[in-house]
């Protein structure tokens, strides 16, 4: 049996002895490279400007890494790991807010969040059966680190989506080193997106879905912040991009008629990281804003979906170190007053991120003989052009 593995090349020399397999890919993710990005053609949310890399990782110190499997005619998942920062974050916690618009899903370890308001492990994604995986595998690499010899608990964090319509979801095939290897092969600078990691088997709206990322950056007058954001899209509805009603241009959309009903199932996760000096309290808020981004993509988030929205402060001012715990401790803190602007930013991070996602996506097919075809970008570009969200002519006009 053929097991292709890809990880984030970027920060490689930490995998621990899994250098073997760097540089393996399969043809899915080589065909992302030529799939364009949302602002490649003309696509822009909103009124802020995105950071450098238009990705979760311009937020300094945030890293991404992903474990991508993809074997015979069935396997196809994958894990995407997020770390806040690179020490241990065990000790130096960050603050931390979830949100939750539909919970028809599994978010490990939300409630101590709710609860302390703080993030003290990687933030893992995967598949709906192996979030167990996933506890296991940000247990054991927090329980190793230098500094925690004494530590007996652990709060993991772990969110899903379901890929059982292209994955053989009951195999189980993540498995506890996958997760550690995505959080060892986490790093800085450009983030891959599309059939990667954990949105390697996952779908929207009734196309191929996966990872897509974001970002926005306020203006200095408001504090220059930045807002990143990283999707796993799994879920559905009428797809609309920037305002256009392209699920229904493309015939394809909830409630049409009775077996285009599932295309509005499923879950989407939302990960989002500030600079901004933020208490958990606005982080809370803050998360909540990215149901803002995913309803304008055109998702009723229905009954059987989990839609879940996690976003935390790498703000050095406000990070819950061993010393700040350990005693009263003075700590920055962004008046509610001047959020709304992050709250914008959040919700233009989220569609676009939502957009990159899909348009990073290529045709996928799986487990019995499923296939998830990749959003056909002649069409768009046509149904964008002509409700005037790009500039050129439409096909077939004079």
């Amino acid at each position: 049996m053929s097991r292709i593995v890809t990880l984030s090349v970027m920060g490689v020399a930490l995998l621990m002895g899994w250098s073997s397999l760097i540089g393996v890919r399969s043809n899915a993710a080589e065909n992302q490279d030529v799939r364009p990005r949302a602002r490649e053609i003309g696509i822009a949310p909103g009124v802020l400007r995105p950071g450098p890399l238009n990705a979760i990782t311009d937020v300094s110190g945030v890293r991404v890494g992903n474990v991508t499997l993809v074997e015979g005619e069935d396997v196809r998942t994958g894990v995407t790991a997020i770390l806040p920062h690179g020490g241990n974050l065990f000790q130096d916690k960050v603050p931390a807010g979830v949100a939750v618009g539909n919970a028809f899903g599994k978010f490990a370890g939300s409630t101590q969040i709710d609860e302390l308001g703080e993030i003290e492990t990687p933030i893992i994604l995967t598949n709906t059966l192996s979030v167990a995986e996933g506890i296991a595998g940000a247990v054991e690499w927090t329980l190793a680190l230098e500094g925690n010899e004494k530590v007996r608990s652990v709060n993991a964090v772990v969110g899903e989506t379901n890929d059982g319509y292209l994955n053989a979801i009951r195999q189980r095939r993540v498995t506890k080193d996958d997760i550690l290897k995505a959080i060892a092969a986490a790093s800085g600078g450009p983030v891959a997106e599309g059939n990667v990691g954990a949105g390697t088997g996952t779908q929207a709206f009734g196309w191929k879905g996966g990872i897509g990322t974001s970002s926005r950056i306020l203006p200095k007058r408001l504090g220059g912040y930045t807002v990143g954001v990283l999707v796993q899209t799994n879920y559905g509805g009428v797809l609309s991009i920037a305002g256009a009603p392209v699920g229904k241009e493309l015939g394809s959309y909830y409630l049409k008629d009775a077996q285009d009903e599932y295309r509005a199932g499923g879950s989407i996760i939302v990960v989002m990281a500030t600079d901004a000096p933020l208490s958990d309290r606005n982080l809370k808020r803050l998360a909540r804003r990215a149901f803002n981004g995913i309803a304008s993509t055109g998702s009723p988030m229905t009954n059987d979906s989990g839609d879940y929205a996690i976003a935390f402060s790498t703000g050095n001012t406000v990070r819950r170190t061993r010393e700040r715990r350990g005693a009263v401790s003075a700590v920055e803190d962004l008046p509610n007053d001047q959020v709304s602007p992050l709250f914008q930013a959040a919700m233009e991070g989220t569609e676009e991120a939502i957009y990159n996602a899909m348009l990073k996506a290529t045709t996928m097919k799986g487990t019995e003989d499923h296939v998830r075809a990749e959003l056909p970008l002649d069409r768009l570009k046509e149904i964008l052009v002509r409700h005037g969200i790009t500039a050129g002519t439409p096909a077939g006009s004079p």
